[in-house]
């Protein structure tokens, strides 16, 4: 499959830019071989030795392989044979409401040990986690789509691991999705209510064709949602720039609205777009005073840092989150800043992000190991280079955030495969979206 360039994008990239852009994009690639299981598929959550696999990561891997042989990183048959594996090993893999199982009622535990697929770190059957990894099961399907046995192989796996998550379990008897459950039969209290990354959960969700929620699950969902007046325009607010970001990764919203946009008079690409002109311009009014904050130098969203109070850089004592979602504006930000946002946000703001990724590369060399960027640093706490406090982990669901950006900035690649799955455009459709590329007629 070759897909058509999308033409608002890449081709106005300077040369070195694109370089660049294509050497970040393989060494995050590189990622899910280096860090996956042969025998298993399974994807580490962290570069860290002993890592469990996050079922998140391997659904962004999954979704990675196209791009891998598209970009002429792999061969065809060999990615179809990874994928093949990690589907294979998914499918036979124990379900049961035990706490040694992979998963439950078509669900998967949030982290899993690499070698056997059994429950890690005492995790939740995860609904949002097995929506990332499933969104990975049906992009990869939609790719293999030839007639070779193993491609074959491939959409028959897919179509029988999408459809065995039983969303309507996972309501719980309410009207809205919980976040979880836990052997042998507690359901998390929690449920996704309101605009989160669960904007996927809900397309997935939805469009089943075995086992789907109803249409109206999606306006308990939306009714919750957070909108204020920025500049005299609605915008629908969430911090942690994660939550904008992940069903981007998968979806083309260009164009398309559900209720809440349409009475907005905007779409989840525009509103993405006003997210990180926000968060560009928090990093500018640097309201705490933290080391290199600038227009170019921003990102806001959930990763590791240090915990407790700590001195900083320049004497003064800043209480560290350790892992929080932070978020700008109206976020938590205690000086660390997640380096790929300019990466993941290249479909939204091109020339701000590659801007910012020069910047940031310029005065932070030490960022980069093996070529990939790691979760976090905070330049305001002392440390060995102006890097100052730099995570040690490479984290698979940033490098698979990166790897699917950079693609949809540059071809487009993801959401035209998306766009070819019904389980994606079902629903979109029955979460009122319409318009744009769902429009009747528009291929």
């Amino acid at each position: 499959m070759v897909v058509k360039q999308n033409l608002v994008m890449l081709h106005f990239a300077p040369n070195r830019d694109i370089v660049l852009i294509d050497r970040l994009q393989r060494a995050a690639f590189d990622y899910f071989l280096d860090y996956s299981d042969a025998r298993t598929g399974l994807v580490a959550d962290t570069s860290r030795q002993g890592s469990p696999s996050s079922i998140a990561a391997t659904g962004f891997g999954l979704s990675c392989y196209p791009v891998a042989v598209e970009r002429g990183w792999m061969r065809r048959r060999d990615a179809a044979r990874r994928v093949l594996t990690t589907l294979r090993f998914l499918d036979g893999s124990r379900q049961a409401s035990d706490r040694h199982a992979t998963g439950y009622r078509g669900f998967y535990y949030h982290f899993l040990d690499m070698r056997t697929g059994e429950r890690s770190w005492s995790s939740e059957l995860s609904t949002i986690d097995t929506a990332l990894l499933l969104a990975g099961v049906l992009t990869a399907a939609a790719y293999f789509s030839g007639a070779d046995p193993s491609e074959a192989e491939i959409r028959s796996l897919a179509a029988r691991l999408n459809g065995r998550a039983d969303w309507a379990w996972a309501l719980n008897r309410g009207d809205t999705v919980t976040m979880g459950w836990r052997p042998p039969g507690r359901f998390l209290k929690h449920r996704w209510h309101g605009y989160s990354e669960a904007l996927l959960l809900y397309v997935l969700a939805l469009g089943s064709s075995t086992r789907p929620i109803a249409p109206e699950t999606y306006g308990a969902y939306s009714t919750a949602h957070e909108w204020l007046t920025i500049d005299g325009a609605p915008h629908l607010h969430a911090g942690a720039l994660f939550i904008h970001l992940f069903p981007h990764a998968w979806i083309d919203f260009r164009g398309i609205r559900d209720k809440g946009m349409r009475e907005a008079g905007s779409d989840y690409f525009a509103n993405t777009c006003r997210a990180i002109a926000l968060q560009r311009a928090h990093a500018e009014e640097n309201p705490h005073g933290f080391s290199g904050y600038c227009r170019d130098l921003w990102g806001f969203s959930a990763c590791h840092a240090p915990k407790g109070w700590l001195q900083l850089r320049d004497g003064r004592r800043q209480k560290l989150l350790g892992y929080a979602a932070r978020g700008a504006p109206f976020g938590a930000d205690d000086g660390t800043l997640v380096p790929w946002a300019p990466l993941a946000g290249l479909p939204f703001a091109p020339d701000d992000c590659l801007e910012g990724l020069s910047h940031m590369l310029a005065h932070y060399p030490a960022l980069l190991s093996d070529g990939r960027l790691p979760g976090g640093f905070n330049p305001s706490l002392p440390g060995g280079a102006r890097e100052g406090w730099v995570d040690d982990r490479i984290v698979g669901l940033d490098q698979g955030l990166a790897v699917m950006m950079i693609e949809n900035w540059r071809s487009g690649l993801i959401w035209e495969l998306t766009r070819s799955i019904p389980a994606f455009s079902r629903g979109l459709r029955r979460a009122g979206f319409e318009g744009g590329w769902l429009a009747p007629g528009v291929v």
